[in-house]
């Protein structure tokens, strides 16, 4: 006898104890405390910031642009997993409690960025309006009722399989959700806000008549939830070993350049491996690209002194321990234990392909530093990075990989 409703309490509960047994690592890691400081020191220089917003700054519109994403970002958690595609199809009718219960779920997901994101903003918001706080509540029952059509608007949406109306459908509910929040947070009445929700509701109306004859979208649906935990165990094996992370291999024929400079001899089979997998598997090379233009970026617009050489050494460890899943990327594969190479030379690779990396970050968070005119800054910066480099590679990850 098939039970919907125990099928959705088990594989909620099976979701929570998978993420719990991974949020314990990822909360007792170092990286936390290197988060919190950041966190920290962004929030200091937020509020030195907001002294000095006039009366006059355009606070609601750009709350609305920022916030609209939120509102209009409404991916699902189904809980889907691959066999469902074929033994819970032919159980599609019965499955109506199952989906909700799920869009509950998806609801309360998506309020708990609602209530950071407006949090985040308010203090802008009470600096142009005369230090007033009061509208927050009134604000964030405003956006969870919009956030709720969004979302029951994006479940309907999901049964076309024309990536076209997902373009158009995200477009048309960002443009609504921005023109709803700034005459929100213009402080306007009623009779200004009334006309978003109805067209939302509109378009839900629309897409709920025209997809009654349709079924879901099975694959599509397992494919967005399998990506979504990929992402999360990527982020986990940071800290950890996951066994179900799922690699992901891009081409990249762009940088095809880099493998041709490395002469084709034994001694360099584990660099060979490791640059190619840092270019081409997982998200090495995205994750490395994004830490030194956040960095970058950061010093840049941050004025900090002699400080941004804490900044220099923070995001290079930042992306030095991101990269040490690296070592261990490919140990489930028993082909590479057949190398007739002695294990040194593996160690020899990787140390000299992080070195690399990391030098070249160094050398690219300094020319930002230099970039805002502070060149003894910008000098000390690359000398501590080079040092920095040597320290990590040639001490902390003997330690941390048990070379």
């Amino acid at each position: 006898m098939f039970d919907e409703k125990k099928l959705w309490k088990e594989r909620f509960n099976q979701r929570i104890k998978e993420l719990s047994r991974y949020l314990r690592y990822i909360f007792n890691g170092h990286i936390m405390i290197v988060m919190v400081f950041l966190l920290g020191t962004a929030a200091f220089y937020y509020q030195q910031w907001l002294t000095t917003v006039s009366e006059q700054f355009p606070a609601a519109i750009i709350m609305a642009i920022a916030l609209a994403f939120i509102l209009t970002y409404t991916p699902n958690y189904t809980f889907l997993m691959e066999a469902d595609r074929i033994f819970l199809l032919p159980l599609e009718n019965r499955l109506q409690s199952f989906f909700k219960r799920s869009l509950a779920v998806s609801f309360l997901l998506h309020a708990y960025l609602l209530i950071m994101g407006l949090a985040v903003f308010m203090p802008m918001y009470a600096r142009v309006n005369n230090g007033d706080f009061q509208p927050f509540l009134l604000f964030l029952l405003a956006l969870l009722v919009v956030k709720g059509i969004n979302l029951l608007i994006r479940w309907k949406a999901q049964y076309y399989v024309e990536k076209s109306v997902h373009l158009i459908d995200t477009f048309i509910r960002y443009a609504v959700n921005v023109v709803f929040l700034f005459f929100l947070f213009s402080n306007e009445g009623l009779l200004f806000l009334l006309p978003e929700v109805v067209l939302l509701l509109l378009l839900y109306v629309y897409y709920s008549k025209n997809t009654k004859e349709k079924g879901l979208k099975w694959e599509s649906l397992i494919e967005q939830e399998e990506r979504r935990m990929t992402s999360f165990y990527r982020l986990a094996n940071l800290f950890t070993d996951v066994p179900h992370l799922r690699d992901r291999v891009k081409r990249r024929s762009w940088l095809d350049w880099l493998f041709n400079r490395l002469a084709f001899a034994q001694k360099n089979t584990f660099s060979h491996l490791f640059i190619r997998t840092f270019l081409r598997a997982g998200d090495y090379f995205g994750l490395f690209v994004r830490l030194t233009i956040i960095g970058a970026a950061g010093i840049y617009f941050i004025s900090f002194g002699y400080g941004q050489i804490l900044l220099v050494l923070l995001f290079m460890y930042l992306t030095g321990f991101q990269l040490l899943p690296l070592w261990n990327h490919h140990q489930n594969k028993l082909w590479v234990n057949l190398y007739p190479l002695d294990e040194r030379l593996k160690e020899q690779s990787f140390k000299s392909l992080l070195s690399r990396i990391l030098y070249l970050q160094a050398l690219l968070l300094s020319l930002a530093v230099l970039v805002k005119g502070e060149g003894i800054i910008a000098l000390l910066s690359l000398i501590a990075g080079i040092g920095f480099t040597y320290l990590f590679t040639q001490f902390y990850i003997k330690k941390k990989l048990n070379f």
